[in-house]
This record gives C-alpha cells, sequence and structure tokens, in this order.
C-alpha cells in the first residue's frame, strides 16, 4: 500500500549542461502543478560547467514555494543513471521523466495523470510529442527486432510491404493507443512498476534504454498507454547529437551503439545480436543496389555505421566510460 503522505508527482529532469533548457522547461512545468501534490527534481549529471549555479539563480528568484530540488550526481551517468538518481531522491505515486529540451502544454500533466487513473492496468502513460509548430513527432513504437535492422537500413518499399509488423516507428496517433514502447522525452510511470521490475538499467548511457525498460515492463503484465490529447513540444536534440548527426548522417556517438549492441543481446542473444547485424548489412546492400541500378538517392548511409554496429559485439554488456568534462 502507498504511504499517504507521498507525493502525489515526482517530475524528474536532468541536466547536461543545458540550463537554457532547463529553465525554459521548468518556465511551462510549474504553472501546470499549481493544483497537484508535487515536486520536481532537477538532477545536474556532472556539467563540469556553470550549469548547477544558472539553475539555482532562477530558481531563488521563481520558485518561491520550493518547488524544485537540485541535487547534482558526483559523475555523469548517462540517462538511465541521472533518471534512476532523481527517482530514488524522493517517493511518489508517480513519476514523470521529463527531458530538459521540453516545453508543456497547457493541460498537459493534469491529462496524463488522469489517463494513468483511468487506466489501472497502464504502467507507463505517454502524451503526443510535437514541434514547437504544433506537428506531430512519432513517439510510439513498435519493438526493435532483426528483422526491423534489415528493413531500417533498406529502406524499400517491397521489403516494407511484406514486413510491415517489423516497422519500429509507428505513426502519429489521435487516439488512444497501446505501443510496445514510447519516448521517454515524457513518459510517466507508476512506482509500483519500479517496486516489481526494478528502475531504469543503468548499463544503458543513452538510447534503448526506455525500450529495455518498456519490454521489462510488458514482461510484467502492465501497458503503455499513449494519450495523444495530451501535448508536450520536445525540441528534439537538447542533450544529445544523435537526432542531429542521424539527418546530417554523421558518424553517431560510441554509447549509441553499445546500447544498440547491449539491447539486441539482452532480448535476443548473441544469435539475435548477430542476425541483427547480418540483416543491417543485407538490407545495406539493397540500398546500395537500389543506388546503382535505380538511380535512387541513398537516404539511409550515416558515416562509418557499417562498422560501428559491431561495437561490443564481443562484450556486448560493457559499460560505456564517458569522457571527462571539459570547462
Amino acid at each position: 500500500m502507498v504511504d499517504p503522505c507521498l507525493h502525489d508527482l515526482s517530475v524528474v529532469i536532468v541536466n547536461f549542461r543545458t540550463p537554457k533548457f532547463v529553465i525554459e522547461c521548468l518556465e511551462t512545468l510549474i504553472p501546470e502543478l499549481a493544483n497537484v501534490a508535487a515536486k520536481i527534481v532537477v538532477v545536474d549529471n556532472q556539467s563540469g560547467d556553470d550549469s548547477p549555479a544558472i539553475i539555482n539563480v532562477w530558481l531563488t528568484a521563481n520558485d518561491p514555494d520550493n518547488k524544485v530540488m537540485l541535487v547534482q550526481s558526483p559523475s555523469n551517468s548517462g540517462f538511465a543513471g541521472g533518471n534512476n538518481a532523481g527517482i530514488k531522491s524522493l517517493k511518489a505515486r508517480f513519476y514523470l521523466l521529463l527531458n530538459s529540451d521540453t516545453l508543456i502544454r497547457p493541460g498537459a500533466i493534469g491529462l496524463i495523470l488522469e489517463t494513468a487513473r483511468q487506466f489501472p492496468e497502464a504502467g507507463l502513460v505517454s502524451p503526443r510529442l510535437e514541434w514547437s509548430d504544433g506537428s506531430g513527432q512519432e513517439s510510439c513504437f513498435r519493438f526493435h527486432t532483426p528483422l526491423s535492422e534489415l528493413m531500417a537500413s533498406a529502406r524499400t518499399g517491397l521489403i516494407d510491404q511484406f514486413l510491415r509488423q517489423y516497422v519500429v516507428g509507428i505513426p502519429v496517433q489521435d487516439q488512444i493507443a497501446r505501443p510496445d514502447w514510447t519516448s521517454f522525452a515524457c513518459v510517466l510511470i507508476r512506482h509500483e512498476v519500479f517496486e516489481q521490475i526494478g528502475l531504469l538499467d543503468d548499463g544503458y548511457f543513452m538510447y534503448f534504454e526506455d525500450v529495455e525498460f518498456c519490454h521489462r515492463a510488458h514482461k510484467a503484465g502492465w501497458d503503455i498507454v499513449h494519450n495523444p490529447q495530451a501535448h508536450v513540444v520536445h525540441l528534439r536534440g537538447g542533450s544529445s547529437p544523435v537526432k542531429e548527426n542521424t539527418r546530417l548522417r554523421k558518424r553517431l556517438p560510441r554509447y549509441y551503439h553499445e546500447s544498440r549492441t547491449r539491447f539486441f543481446y539482452q532480448l535476443y542473444g548473441w544469435p539475435g545480436l548477430t542476425a541483427a547485424n547480418i540483416l543491417w548489412w543485407v538490407g545495406r546492400v539493397v540500398s546500395k543496389a537500389q543506388q546503382i541500378f535505380l538511380k535512387r538517392t541513398d537516404k539511409v548511409a550515416i558515416e562509418k555505421q557499417w562498422l560501428d554496429i559491431w561495437i561490443n559485439w564481443l562484450e556486448p554488456l560493457r559499460l560505456y566510460t564517458p569522457p571527462k568534462p571539459r570547462n
């Protein structure tokens, strides 16, 4: 039974050198919590800059009710580790994990909480993510599989038609949906889920920790419910270069590939990880053939990806060591 003295809601925001984003997020978030027994935990993931000072100055002037608590992590433990530090710092009925590069639309927090109460089988609840202009972003997904790696690298309509059920991304929804997993840019999680399956796997520095957590939640009998009536702006790229590098087809950070390797190994074992990599290569051959014979533009090539997918192949659970912060 939940302690009646707990907060209804604990909002966790992880900061790594994004104090401007954090402040803009708080400016939209705090008014939405006026009628909620809530606390906000900002975890500074050892930014190594003046982020804590900047955030503290803003809090002194704008948080008279002390609704926000700033926690300074002794190390940069990544997305999962930073969120875990925030989750462990305060007990609550619900935890809202919120990216620093998000803005809360009016009424969104109330709708997310209402959805969680309406669907008691929902261990996780997510809102519609959108750009500043209101256009939607993909935030509901199917689980990654070796076959989805083939589709991602081939990018051909013929393969997509026959293997449609393995496409990871689900189009933007306009009704209540129950995806395999949802973006953790903004997600509400019941405290019972953490009690049953544990916290986020901090072996993931960044990326794929949300997919793996949702997989564990499903195995434990919980649903993921997505309510697109709740709107949250996601600016993307505030704390990681992965989205921008993907757009520019530049080489992705090592931690992305280490997380991918860890995920496929944990869900499918070493044979499944190997199959995922081989099928990615097969898909890449298909896409290259389309370029050569059909004169199509290469829309999938990312620098060194053909090599980087094999990172940690022999040591799939090896932990990422972040570089020491430079001022």
